[in-house]
C-alpha cells in the first residue's frame, strides 16, 4: 500500500501520517530527506522526533532518497517530505520517475507526506517558482502510483479520487 498526504504548511499532515504508519507492520524506518540548515527548523524535526515511537528507525538520505528506498529493508516506510527532498536535491531536478519506480518496487508499505505548496499566493521570486512547479510536478508522479492520496486541510481529510468520466485524461485518440 502506497498512501500519499498533501497539505500545507502546519495542516497536521506528519501526524496523521505517523498515525497511519503506525497502523502497518513493523519495522517501521521513518525517511527524513531534509537538510537542517536553520534552528528553527532544527527545533521542529527535533519536536518530530521526541513523538515518535522509540523502536521506530530513522534514515536520513537529503538528495538520496530514491536509493534509500531502494535499498530499504522490508519495513513500513514514512517518508516525510518530499518537498524536503525537492530542497535538498540540487536545483530541484529529483529523480521522480526513479522515485516511483522505487516505490513500486519496495517489499513493504509506504506513507508519503508532502507540502502542496501550489494553493498559496505566487511565489516572490523565481527560485520560489521553480520550487513550487518541481514539488507540484513530483506530487502528480507520486499520487499516480500511490493507492491512495489524501489532503490535508486542518488536520481533517479528504480522500482525492481518480478522474473519471468528463475529467479523465484523453487517450491517444482523444477520447477520455
Amino acid at each position: 500500500m502506497i498512501i500519499l498526504l498533501l497539505g500545507g504548511a502546519r495542516s497536521g499532515k506528519s501526524l496523521l501520517a505517523e498515525n497511519a504508519a503506525s497502523r502497518f507492520p513493523k519495522p517501521i524506518v521513518y525517511v527524513a530527506p531534509a537538510v537542517v540548515e536553520d534552528e528553527d527548523f532544527a527545533r521542529r524535526v527535533r519536536v518530530h522526533r521526541e513523538r515518535r515511537p522509540a523502536d521506530w528507525d530513522t534514515a536520513e538520505p537529503g538528495a538520496g532518497l530514491v536509493e534509500c528506498v531502494l535499498s530499504a529493508p522490508k519495513a513500513t516506510l514514512l517518508i516525510d517530505s518530499l518537498g524536503s527532498w525537492v530542497a535538498a536535491t540540487a536545483d530541484f531536478a529529483v529523480d521522480a520517475v526513479g522515485l516511483c519506480d522505487a516505490l513500486r518496487r519496495h517489499d513493504g508499505d509506504v506513507v508519503i507526506v508532502s507540502e502542496e505548496v501550489g494553493l498559496g499566493v505566487h511565489p516572490s521570486s523565481e527560485v520560489g517558482g521553480r520550487f513550487r512547479d518541481a514539488l507540484g510536478t513530483l506530487n502528480s508522479q507520486v499520487a499516480a502510483v500511490a493507492d491512495k492520496v489524501y489532503l490535508v486541510v486542518a488536520g481533517r481529510t479528504v480522500e482525492l479520487e481518480v478522474p473519471r468520466g468528463l475529467l479523465a485524461p484523453s487517450d491517444s485518440s482523444g477520447r477520455s
